[in-house]
C-alpha cells in the first residue's frame, strides 16, 4: 500500500504559505495543486479554504477559514491520514500564568503545544479543538499555580459545560527552555480535583504594583496607570493597553 499524503489545492496565498512553511517544518510529504489539475491516486487528504470549497471536488477534505489555527489544521490532516482522527478522549493540559502554557493529548499522545499571550486565550484554542476535533470527551485540567490567572481562566472556560480538574502541580518538572509547555504536559497526564463553580478573581498587592511598573514602561514613563485600573487589567476586564489610554484621558482632563 503506497504512503498517502496531503494535497493543498488554494489561491489564498496567506493560508498556502502557512500551510507550506508548517509542513515542511514537520518534514511532511504533501503537493500542491491548481484546481484544473488531476489529483494524484497517492493523495489521502485535501486541504483548501471555505471560499474554494465549491471548486474542490474530494474526500476527505479540510476547508479552513480566516480565523482558524493552522497548526491545528495540520495536526488533524496528518491524523487523517495516518488513519487515525477521533480519539476517545482529549485533554487539555493548562499551566496557568500571564502567558499560560497549553498542551493537548489525544489519548495519551501529545498533538499540540502552544503559547498563550493572555489567560482569556484559552477559550480560542478550545473553541478551535473542539472544531477540529469534534468529539464530546474533552477534559481539562488546570494547575492549581498563578491564583489570579489560574481563575481567570477557569472563568474563561467554565460555561463551555466541559469537566475541570484542579491539578496540584507541585511536581511538574520545569526543564526546558518553555516551562509553561513542559509544565502543561505534565498537567494534562496528571489527575485532579474537579472544578464544580467559577472562582473569584482578587489580584494581589504585589500583582497591581508590578502592572504599574509595566504601565510607566509601556508609556516611556509619561504616566502611571491607577489602582483601580490595574486591578481591572490583572482581573481580565481590560487590557493594559486600555488602561494606559484611559489613564491619559483622564489626566488630560
Amino acid at each position: 500500500m503506497s504512503v498517502k499524503i496531503i494535497g493543498i489545492m488554494t489561491e489564498n496565498f496567506s493560508v498556502y504559505y502557512d500551510l507550506v512553511r508548517l509542513l515542511k517544518e514537520r518534514k511532511t510529504p504533501f503537493i500542491s495543486l491548481s484546481f484544473n489539475d488531476i489529483i494524484p491516486a497517492n493523495v489521502g487528504l485535501m486541504i483548501t479554504t471555505t471560499e474554494e470549497l465549491d471548486k474542490v471536488d474530494f474526500e476527505p477534505m479540510i476547508a479552513i477559514t480566516e480565523n482558524d489555527d493552522i497548526s491545528l489544521i495540520v495536526d488533524k490532516a496528518l491524523k487523517i491520514v495516518e488513519g487515525k482522527d477521533k480519539f476517545r478522549t482529549l485533554i487539555i493540559g493548562i499551566d496557568p500564568g500571564k502567558r499560560p502554557g497549553v498542551a493537548l493529548l489525544g489519548d495519551g499522545e501529545v498533538l499540540n503545544v502552544y503559547q498563550l499571550a493572555s489567560p482569556e486565550e484559552v477559550v480560542k484554542i478550545l473553541k478551535q479543538v473542539q472544531k477540529v476535533y469534534p468529539q464530546k470527551n474533552i477534559l481539562i485540567r488546570i494547575g492549581h499555580g498563578a491564583p489570579t490567572h489560574r481563575n481567570r481562566i477557569i472563568n474563561a472556560l467554565y460555561d463551555f459545560n466541559l469537566p475541570m480538574e484542579l491539578v496540584d502541580e507541585s511536581n511538574t518538572t520545569q526543564k526546558t527552555g518553555q516551562p509553561d509547555i513542559k509544565a502543561a504536559m505534565d498537567i494534562a497526564h496528571t489527575s485532579g480535583a474537579p472544578i464544580t463553580s467559577k472562582y473569584k478573581v482578587d489580584p494581589t498587592a504585589g500583582e497591581i504594583r508590578d502592572l504599574q511598573r509595566i504601565s510607566r514602561l509601556e508609556s516611556s514613563g509619561e504616566l502611571t496607570i491607577s489602582k483601580p485600573l490595574a486591578k481591572k487589567v490583572a482581573s481580565g476586564k481590560m487590557t493594559l493597553e486600555e488602561a494606559i489610554n484611559t489613564q491619559r484621558k483622564k489626566n488630560k482632563g
